[in-house]
């Protein structure tokens, strides 16, 4: 460990070296890393296409069978990835645990069952410290598919599904740090997690039972999570006269009041603006119908949030009266209400 002054002489180094690295070298070097991870990207597709497609497809319909859960495990920047995929699959319907292998060698594998598949990320294939996790899926003949490059390897001869990772160059220029590697194990990850999502027939509404909270979960309520009902909706019944319609208006602070007919249909809608351009009208004795926009915009209840503020958004429009399929009012939604639970 460098001691406190070693430390300063180096970052002080290190600020002299990156003052003298011109712009259009630091932007090529990104250029080739992006660059060389894409031919990762396309080597991993082409593989899709030919050697992995089968493993692959056995690999989704063996995790898509177990009764337990998908644990997921891997060493150093692998086990990172390994993380991120179990969190992946746990938040589109297949349930899943991170074990790191070596707290597994410690007693964690008992939060693995019987019931269980067990994934293992390892590069070469000869981590030391899979061992453990290895033989003990073999003891109780626990399903194990191995994401690796080591064809050959410890870990590839003991799994039972192989789903074989191109062997691409690393971005990194000394061809040490996992970049590329890393890069396919999270896209094969991810398209193992959406290929389950989509044989499961995994919908929006199962994804906001995982997430209920962020803008993501916002985007994923339902109209009904939010709209007011009941006396707070300004209605008024074909025929009302002028006046009395804009003071229900003014009154509920919707910025607008529904028109309903004889058996309570909305028929039209009435906004704080169509007032306005009406206000060099003798509107005192003529009834509310005379400046209602007729078959106004409406929503379900059942709609998402998100689309309400899409309808909002692309008519201009700052409310949404909800109705069910015979145009019969059941609440109102303001795009306040959708900001305020964070529609974006």
């Amino acid at each position: 460990m460098m001691d406190s002054a070693r430390a300063k002489r180096y970052c002080d180094d290190m600020k002299k070296i990156l003052s003298n690295f011109p712009a259009e070298e630091i932007l090529g070097s990104a250029g080739r890393t992006i660059q060389t991870e894409r031919t990762g990207l396309d080597a991993l597709a082409a593989a899709l296409e030919n050697g992995l497609s089968e493993p692959f497809v056995r690999a989704v319909e063996a995790l898509g069978s177990i009764s337990g859960r998908v644990i997921v495990t891997g060493v150093g920047k692998s086990g990172h990835v390994g993380a991120k995929i179990a969190a992946t699959l746990a938040s589109t319907g297949t349930p899943s645990q991170f074990v790191h292998p070596a707290e597994a060698n410690h007693g964690d594998l008992g939060m693995i069952t019987r019931d269980d598949a067990i994934i293992v990320l390892s590069w070469s294939g000869e981590t030391a410290e899979l061992k453990g996790i290895l033989a003990y899926s073999r003891r109780f003949q626990i399903p194990l598919i191995a994401f690796t490059s080591g064809s050959s390897s410890t870990l590839a001869r003991e799994a039972d599904i192989v789903l074989g990772l191109p062997r691409e160059q690393e971005a990194c220029p000394h061809g040490l740090a996992p970049t590329t590697s890393t890069l396919m194990q999270l896209a094969l990850g991810d398209a193992l997690a959406v290929a389950l999502l989509e044989s499961k027939g995994f919908t929006a509404g199962d994804f906001h039972t995982f997430h209920p909270g962020g803008q993501l979960g916002a985007n994923l309520a339902h109209v009904a999570d939010v709209m007011h009902t009941g006396g707070a909706v300004p209605l008024v019944p074909s025929g009302t006269l002028a006046p009395d319609a804009v003071m229900t208006l003014s009154e509920r602070k919707f910025g607008c009041v529904g028109v309903t007919d004889a058996s309570g249909c909305l028929i039209g809608i009435v906004t704080d603006g169509d007032v306005a351009r009406n206000l060099g009208k003798n509107l005192v004795d003529q009834p509310i119908d005379a400046i209602m926009t007729r078959n106004p915009k409406t929503i379900a209840p059942t709609a998402l949030a998100s689309t309400a503020m899409a309808i909002l958004n692309k008519n201009a429009i700052g409310a949404l009266i909800v109705t069910d399929e015979n145009q019969m009012p059941l609440g109102i939604v303001h795009f306040h209400d959708l900001l305020r639970i964070g529609v974006a």
